[in-house]
């Protein structure tokens, strides 16, 4: 066991799911893929690049203006939009998480599922509508339209940058880790693989291209996971039958009393079994549970990759729509996620997915794998080379998601709104566009190789932290509150963003030395009883087989040990974490339940004590316009 199985199981609690597999990049080394089925998984990816790369190549040819490029024109539809919203959404964390999370930690894995899918009434009720009748390109569009354009331009900017680049990281991250594992290219050259990949959906096909990246990528992904439900089910029963072989299977008992310990004394296997699909295994603290939903609900609302995607249709009716099909697709696919979790606790068990990656997060190819007859079967390396080849173009179409967000910022909302006051050609907002993103894509791998073999799980939480916390107050009050103005939302630009970050730099999410070190001592010591015990038990086994297993979990837990001593070596003298806190000052893994809060308050409180004849002038135009629409094309001209 290594720092990363520590870091899955106690991030884990917030960010395990979000964080991708990046979280366990030493774990992952020990490969997924024989070296004589590598082949087979060069040739799946390359099918899925070159598919998406011919897409860009016909999109190319369709960005011609920076509506074009942020935008696609306007022009795609409320179904195809509700794909890519989908596409975009459902990052490899939703597949490849959710899924890890369920087949180690049972029912609790699920709630990620449920926090994301209800987040998706929020965006339909409140944000999709009016965002897309008053915004022209970006988050900041939908701020600068009654308040002071410049001041809300930064802050906005600001903003988004950060959240993108947080979430970018760990995606990146796991997409370099990803390509490492299964293909065996160095880590390095994977990050710059992805970036390069992405970079080119972006600069040359934009919005365009991107859309129809995502588009493809959703159809891959909900197929795959139909395809693998299709199969868990043909062994183990449709849903009633399938929990009662959940329930009955003896690798789930034992992942069940492993979880417990010595409160699992007494209980029969069938109550194991029961326990697995009842919540508390993984979420133990009410408060922080609550902090997490706001989070995922809240956050959802103000992504910025998500906000931009409502400006790519035609009409206000096709934005509702969008969402429609959005929360269609996605709760289908989060449904699906529990059978993909549960058949991968029965067919693969929780110690052999932990042994490959120990946050989970390669449950799901496993399965696969073992669905198709195992690592040495032809079928069985196709379909984990094929799932894995989906969850890559699943990564890379978000990254291409964010840059596009990031870039859009940086390009329309600081250079051309901010320093150029609007007074630029159409040819110099899309050369703009374009520097920015090769600006943003640079940024993204050199952060992605800088941060090989870090926990990245904090950053992702930042994301949705800040993203709850400053931009979804300052949307939704200067959308509906008419005494709203510039004061409110800089403040609450700042206090959100603030609070929300400095907040997890002091919570558990961290890296504490000491902590980690007296969990790496209670492993070895555990781990040196069970090579004790299997020694003993070797020593009066008869049969050939049970010496054999014997053997192989006495070198289990050897090669656990002598990670956990290494872990502890490596430690050293360190005491304190990246902050200088021997332990979190901030108990909660999740700052929106205070976070959240406060900028809303800050937002109330700037407001009320900053007077702003602009804003108040404004508000009847924009509630009529947020209302109806009208002249939603010229609203950025304001």
């Amino acid at each position: 066991m290594n720092r990363r199985h520590l870091v899955s199981r106690r991030a884990g609690y917030f960010a395990g799911a979000l964080a991708l597999f990046a979280v366990a990049t030493p774990a992952l080394a020990q490969g997924a893929v024989a070296d004589k089925w590598r082949w087979l998984t060069f040739l799946v990816f390359g099918a899925i690049i070159s598919l998406t790369m011919f897409v860009t190549y016909l999109a190319a040819k369709r960005v011609k203006s920076a509506a074009d490029f942020y935008t696609a024109g306007g022009g795609v539809s409320g179904l195809q939009n509700g794909w890519a919203i989908a596409g975009d959404y459902l990052s490899a964390a939703s597949f490849l998480g959710i899924a890890g999370l369920i087949s180690i930690w049972g029912y609790d894995g699920f709630m990620y599922s449920v926090g994301w899918l209800v987040a998706y009434i929020t965006v339909l009720l409140v944000i999709a509508e009016p965002c897309r009748n008053i915004g022209k390109y970006t988050l900041s569009d939908i701020l600068a339209y009654r308040n002071n354009p410049k001041a809300t331009r930064i802050v906005g900017a600001i903003s988004v940058i950060t959240v993108s680049t947080f979430y970018l990281t760990a995606q990146m991250v796991g997409g370099g880790v990803l390509v490492k594992t299964l293909i065996g290219i160095d880590y390095e050259i994977s990050v710059i693989a992805v970036g390069v990949l992405m970079l080119a959906y972006v600069l040359f096909g934009g919005m365009v291209a991107t859309t129809w990246v995502q588009i493809i990528k959703a159809v891959l992904l909900v197929t795959a996971s139909i395809v693998l439900v299709i199969m868990v089910w043909s062994q183990y029963g449709f849903f009633g039958d399938f929990l009662s072989n959940v329930i009955a299977d003896p690798k789930v008992q034992a992942r069940v009393a492993q979880i417990l310990g010595d409160g699992s004394k007494g209980m029969s296997p069938a109550e194991l079994g029961q326990r697995f699909l009842e919540p508390g295994l993984l979420f133990k603290a009410p408060i922080d549970q609550i902090s997490l939903g706001m989070a995922l609900v809240f956050g959802t609302a103000g992504l910025p990759h998500i906000l931009m995607r409502f400006f790519t249709v035609p009409t206000a009716k096709a934005a509702r729509v969008s969402v429609i099909w959005a929360m269609a697709i996605i709760g289908g696919f989060y449904v699906l996620t529990l059978f993909l979790g549960m058949g991968s606790a029965m067919k693969v068990g929780a110690d052999q997915i932990r042994a490959v990656d120990a946050g989970g997060n390669m449950a799901a190819p496993l399965l696969a794998q073992a669905l198709g007859g195992g690592a040495d079967t032809l079928l069985g390396n196709f379909m984990l080379a094929f799932v894995a080849a989906v969850a890559f173009a699943t990564i890379v179409a978000v990254v291409a998601g964010l840059v596009l967000a990031a870039a859009s910022a940086m390009a329309h909302d600081l250079y051309v709104g901010v320093i150029r006051e609007e007074h630029v050609t159409p040819a110099e907002q899309v050369r703009a566009a374009r520097i920015a993103t090769v600006i943003v894509g640079a940024m993204a791998i050199t952060i992605g190789i800088a941060a090989k073999g870090q926990n990245v799980a904090h950053l992702v939480a930042l994301a949705f932290a800040v993203a709850a916390s400053a931009n979804f107050p300052c949307v939704l009050l200067t959308l509906y509150w008419k005494r709203c103005n510039t004061g409110g939302i800089v403040l609450g630009m700042i206090v959100g963003t603030v609070t929300a970050i400095g907040l997890v730099l002091v919570s558990p999410n961290m890296t504490y030395p000491l902590a980690v070190k007296a969990a790496q001592e209670k492993i070895v010591t555990a781990e040196a009883d069970k090579i004790a015990k299997a020694t003993t038990e070797l020593a009066a086994a008869t049969d050939a087989s049970a010496q054999d297993k014997l053997k192989a979990a006495i070198a289990r837990s050897d090669k656990a040990k002598g990670a956990a001593e290494a872990r502890i070596t490596e430690i050293g003298s360190e005491r304190t974490s990246l902050m200088g806190l021997e332990k979190p000052l901030f108990e909660l893994r999740n700052p929106g339940l205070i976070s959240i809060p406060l900028g809303f308050l800050a937002v109330i409180v700037g407001s009320l004590l900053y007077r702003d004849k602009r804003a108040e002038d404004m508000w009847d135009e924009l509630y009529a316009r947020q209302n109806t629409g009208i002249l939603a094309s010229k609203a950025a001209a304001h």
